[in-house]
């Protein structure tokens, strides 16, 4: 019998309010998709569990926080202890891709200034017939300088963004030594 390692990572979910976090959470956490939308007040609490190499699991502690100003003068209390961050935008509403940027640099100066991270735009709702609002070439080498990690995606898509969470988990631990 093939004994198990076995990791324990608090991260945070961040992303402005009507991003698609939730959706996300449902379909990749909980294994359903949601339609419709639920505001997260304070914070929810979710746990994951990947198999981030061949006989070595991390149980993902992720803290979706509501991100709304009213939870600003507490959200710094939620950052403290993770060690890593997924964030999630939606690239047909610029200003959310400029949150996230602004969050990255809260988040770190309490979590500490290298946290990994996961930055993924929600492509939900871009059809063949609009384009994006953002630059994607500006986001990625964003991401590229902050030594993230970027996907495009929509909730259904688990394959995609369950390797993402893979490769973050990675990064968390080999940054930890």
């Amino acid at each position: 019998m093939v004994e198990m390692s076995s990791f324990n990572l608090h991260l945070l979910l961040v992303g402005a309010v009507g991003v698609g976090k939730t959706d996300f959470v449902e379909n990749i956490i909980r294994n359903r998709f949601a339609p419709d939308y639920k505001l997260t007040v304070g914070v929810d609490i979710l746990t994951k569990d990947v198999e981030f190499r061949s006989g070595e699991v991390a149980t993902l502690s992720i803290w979706d926080i509501g991100m709304q100003q009213r939870f600003e003068p507490i959200r710094d209390t939620f950052y403290k202890g993770k060690v890593g961050i997924i964030m999630i935008f939606d690239i047909m509403r610029e200003e959310t891709y400029a949150e996230t940027r602004e969050w990255l640099t809260e988040i770190r100066q309490i979590a500490g200034a290298h946290v990994p991270f996961l930055l993924i735009g929600n492509t939900a709702k871009i059809s063949k017939t609009n384009k994006s609002a953002i630059d994607r070439n500006n986001v990625r080498e964003f991401v590229n300088n902050e030594g993230g990690i970027y996907i495009e995606a929509s909730p259904n898509m688990t394959q995609c963004i369950e390797k993402a969470l893979i490769e973050l988990t990675r990064m968390i631990l080999e940054s930890r030594g």
